[in-house]
């Protein structure tokens, strides 16, 4: 499929990778997105998951939540760098916890990055994506930026995910995770 050789083609599945292409799913979704309309984008999760991220993102849809953008990260030749700073929704891709040679939550797809620029990771006064460094003060009242309690957080804690903002030595605003990690 042309999916399946474009994550070839990006690299973000390659051998070595912990779960098979078998194991994956396409999901095509219809988001709000910042300008209020409706759109379509994609996600790859794992099968395992699949029925509950489309629960998930359904809640999302219902209650109008915006994101920004939601391509897989293949467009943007695999690099989770350039897919953050494009503020882009992504799941599946084949790559490691930053700075380690563990696996990402990503690299299984059982993790979703929602509007990383408006949730932005900060880890010891690095914000990552940089151009996300604005949205460090939590209490802002912006389009896309998670709070702890809204309807972000419930529509994944629905599916038992957890959520990166509440991590102690990292705040990942952006990452949701079948495992919490």
């Amino acid at each position: 499929s042309t999916t399946r050789s474009a994550m070839l083609a990006s690299g973000s599945w390659r051998e070595g990778c912990p779960v098979p292409l078998s194991r994956l799913r396409l999901l095509t979704l219809t988001y709000w997105g910042f300008d209020a309309q409706a759109h379509v984008g994609q996600l790859i999760v794992n099968a395992s998951v699949t029925a509950d991220v489309i629960a998930a993102m359904k809640r999302l849809y219902v209650a109008r939540y915006p994101i920004r953008r939601m391509r897989l990260v293949d467009v943007y030749g695999a690099s989770d760098e350039r897919s953050m700073r494009a503020d882009n929704t992504s799941a599946f891709n084949a790559r490691y916890v930053e700075g380690t040679t563990v696996w990402s939550q990503h690299a299984y797809g059982l993790a979703i990055d929602i509007n990383p620029l408006e949730n932005p990771s900060i880890q010891d006064g690095k914000v990552d994506p940089p151009t996300g460094s604005r949205y460090i003060d939590r209490s802002l009242r912006v389009k896309g930026l998670i709070h702890p309690g809204d309807v972000v957080i419930r529509a994944f804690q629905a599916i038992g995910w957890g959520w990166g903002g509440d991590w102690h030595s990292l705040k990942d605003y952006q990452h949701f995770s079948l495992t919490g990690t």
